[in-house]
């Protein structure tokens, strides 16, 4: 379960810098919003997280899943590019969330 809140903390910070995208510097009202409640909501399920995990591996995987998510999702909402050197930056991010995962003491 407490991999599950992780993802979801994750997926949340995911969201809120989208939406921050969105918002066009907060000056879009629904964006905002959920830039703001997004925020909120994944410090919260990173704190319910971190009752049960590492602090330096689920701050890892947290931020981690941050980068990857909000990288792809750029790419395809935003159309931004990246490099060959980026891309192969974010698979080593990708590789060392994997492990991170792989080798953590449950």
């Amino acid at each position: 379960m407490k991999w599950i809140i992780l993802f979801i903390a994750g997926a949340l910070e995911v969201t809120w810098a989208v939406a921050m995208k969105m918002s066009n510097g907060f000056t879009l009202r629904i964006p905002s919003i959920i830039t703001g409640v997004g925020y909120i909501a994944s410090a919260v399920f990173l704190a319910i997280a971190l009752k049960q995990l590492p602090l330096g591996t689920a701050y890892a995987m947290w931020t981690g899943m941050g980068i990857v998510g909000t990288t792809l999702l750029g790419i395809f909402l935003f159309h931004e590019k990246l490099s060959v050197p980026q891309v192969i930056c974010v698979m080593l991010i990708v590789i060392g969330i994997a492990g991170l995962k792989i080798l953590a003491k449950d």
